[in-house]
């Protein structure tokens, strides 16, 4: 039978050995067991329980006590041994940071489609998380401009790059629509003719017009062919995420382009004002360009028509006003060819002699 002396010796060689197995680095197992002021409480058999500090536990805005409830399992790291007390202190973020990465290089070597939380918008590009991992979308990998995206919305995405060391991570939006509408866009290019109407949805908006996908391409939608009506800029009548029916007026199957037209969907307001305008007539229109040659002026709605600079000099004078857009003014039509959609103002009303020679 054992003497008590040795008993203790026994037992705290034991202890020894049982605390040496516990060291920084480690990937544990254990339970949890309750909170304290520092964070989560976790058995993992050592001879005092460890703690999981709350940075190491949950993210910013998390309730410790809703992400961890006593009885859970799961792995840890430990990232300091024992302290005086005999207690160690662990992390879960990291453990779940490692098998997220693991998760992704899965998809990487897949070349799967995952999906992705916009967390900012930065110069350059987006920044977004993907199963608690902070990744970047350059600018020439998004399929919509930044601007246009929006904080908290979810991307469907490519992994490009995947450094664990470097902590690199970049994605791509782009790529995720180029390989999965290739096949539907050479549908679309066989199918596709001048003169038919198709459904689209606006999904970039630029300086110059509007790409609209078709469904597997991307169709540009000029300036020119927004409306009858003078358009500054064309987020003036139309925004991201739009959907309208086009007409398809230009196809290059070598280039692979598509033209649009959305006017060409509304009367034509010249064949309108033919009927109801003629050379000679006084009306009355708002001005909507100011050019060095002279002043646009919507005399019918849809219908321009230009004053010489000139004329607008002349009406300066007379009114001793400055011509601005927006501005109603009254003038005379000289001459309106309703074929080549032009119309001529004079601020003076012309005889007959004078309306041939101008001719």
């Amino acid at each position: 039978m054992a003497t008590k002396k040795s008993a203790e010796q026994d037992f705290e060689a034991l202890l020894e050995k049982y605390d040496y197995n516990f060291q920084k680095g480690d990937l544990v197992k254990g339970v949890v067991c309750g909170f304290e002021s520092q964070g989560v409480m976790v058995d993992i058999g050592a001879k005092n329980y460890a703690v999981i500090p709350t940075y190491e536990a949950v993210d910013k805005g998390e309730n410790i006590e809703e992400k961890f409830k006593k009885g859970d399992e799961g792995e840890f790291l430990i990232i300091r041994e024992e302290d005086e007390d005999g207690k160690l202190l662990l992390s879960k973020k990291k453990v779940d940071f490692a098998y997220a990465w693991k998760e992704l290089e899965k998809a990487k070597a897949a070349d799967e489609t995952i999906l992705g939380t916009v967390v900012n918008t930065v110069k350059g590009g987006v920044l977004v998380e993907v199963s608690g991992v902070r990744g970047f979308i350059p600018s020439s990998q998004l399929r919509t401009r930044e601007t246009d995206i929006e904080v908290g919305s979810k991307l469907e995405l490519k992994i490009l790059t995947l450094d664990v060391q470097q902590n690199n991570f970049i994605l791509s939006n782009k790529k995720v629509y180029e390989d999965t509408v290739e096949e539907a866009r050479k549908n679309i290019f066989s199918q596709i003719e001048p003169g038919q109407v198709v459904k689209g949805e606006v999904v970039r908006i630029t300086d110059f017009g509007a790409f609209v996908d078709l469904g597997g391409i991307d169709g540009l939608l000029p300036l020119s062919q927004l409306s009858w009506r003078w358009i500054d800029h064309p987020t003036d009548i139309l925004n991201v995420g739009d959907k309208l029916d086009v007409e398809v007026i230009a196809v290059d199957h070598d280039k692979q382009r598509v033209s649009l037209s959305l006017k060409n969907l509304e009367p034509d307001p010249w064949i309108e004002a033919a009927d109801k305008i003629k050379e000679g007539d006084k009306i009355e229109g708002t001005v909507t360009r100011l050019k060095h040659f002279g002043a646009f002026i919507e005399v019918f709605p849809g219908v321009e028509a230009l004053l010489p600079h000139n004329e607008v000099v002349e009406f300066q004078n007379e009114s001793k006003t400055i011509v601005k857009v927006g501005d109603k003014i009254s003038t005379y039509i000289l001459k309106f060819n309703p074929s080549d959609k032009r119309i001529a103002l004079s601020v003076h009303e012309q005889s007959t002699t004078e309306v041939e020679s101008a001719e």
